[in-house]
């Protein structure tokens, strides 16, 4: 006789998020998508997928991976419907997750990747106080640039709730920062224009309303998030805005351009996946 699963609500909380980070951290290690995790968590227990999050970064950071920032997700309702979401989230950025312009992305260093242009923030000031506003998060900006996310999901054919996104550091894969970096200063990121080009196609356009209705409102959102996390943002903090418009699937061998009206460009190339190759040997 078959038993049935053991309810989440009746496995005691640190096991279920064990189980859930193991779950994640095998489908990593063994290059193999998953189940979806919120069978462990609960549905709708973002706290939980949070909990998950911080064990996972945790466990990171003890691997000597280094942080340098965070990102925001889920930003855009267009990224929103192609998810099945209607919220916000967030994830944590670490070194290793930096590809250059110059050098072409390895497809085997992610598993079921997608790409969407985004607004990068370079933080000059810690933004920690209780009382942040739109204006003290973009006094806060050191550099604004241009950005690509490479979004990544460790769950089987993207098969996500907010949960499943939550746990798995946000889908966060990779990221590629553009050349040119400037002030914010006055600039206006709602009225800015993106394009995104795959092999000189557009396959993505949108604006910087598109993204909470300004990038530097989701600027906000983002601290007073890491603020009640009780890990607020930093001087030197790279943040990712989230999408200013609809993400793509990758193609092996393409090369992928965002054009920010007023920010400038940013490009991303990936690499021939060759163990697709019916001629190699």
């Amino acid at each position: 006789m078959t038993s049935s699963p053991t309810p989440a609500s009746t496995v005691p909380d640190l096991e279920r998020y064990w189980q859930a980070a193991d779950r994640l951290t095998a489908a990593t290690r063994q290059r193999r998508p998953c189940p979806p995790v919120r069978d462990l968590l609960g549905d709708g227990d973002i706290a939980a997928a949070y909990a998950v999050q911080r064990l996972l970064t945790r466990a990171a950071v003890g691997a000597r991976r280094r942080l340098v920032g965070h990102k925001i997700g889920l930003t855009s309702v267009a990224v929103q419907r192609q998810l099945g979401v209607d919220q916000p989230d967030c994830g944590v950025l670490f070194a290793d997750m930096a590809r250059a312009e110059d050098t072409p992305i390895d497809p085997a260093d992610l598993l079921q990747p997608r790409i969407e242009a985004e607004v990068a923030f370079v933080l000059g000031a810690d933004l920690d106080r209780p009382d942040l506003d739109l204006e003290m998060a973009r006094s806060a900006v050191d550099q604004v640039l241009p950005a690509l996310e490479i979004v990544d999901s460790r769950i089987a054919g993207w098969d996500i709730s907010i949960v499943d996104t939550v746990a798995d550091n946000a889908s966060c894969g990779l990221f590629v920062l553009g050349a040119h970096r400037q002030p914010l200063g006055a600039l206006d990121l709602t009225a800015m224009t993106m394009a995104m080009t795959a092999d000189g196609q557009v396959v993505s356009e949108g604006t910087g309303a598109a993204c909470l209705g300004d990038p530097c409102q989701a600027l906000l959102w983002l601290a007073r998030t890491a603020r009640e996390f009780g890990s607020p943002l930093r001087a030197g903090d790279l943040v990712l805005s989230g999408a200013l418009g609809p993400m793509v699937a990758v193609t092996p061998g393409s090369t992928y351009r965002a054009t920010i009206a007023g920010l400038g460009t940013v490009t991303a190339s990936f690499r021939e996946d060759l163990s697709c190759r019916e001629d190699l040997p």
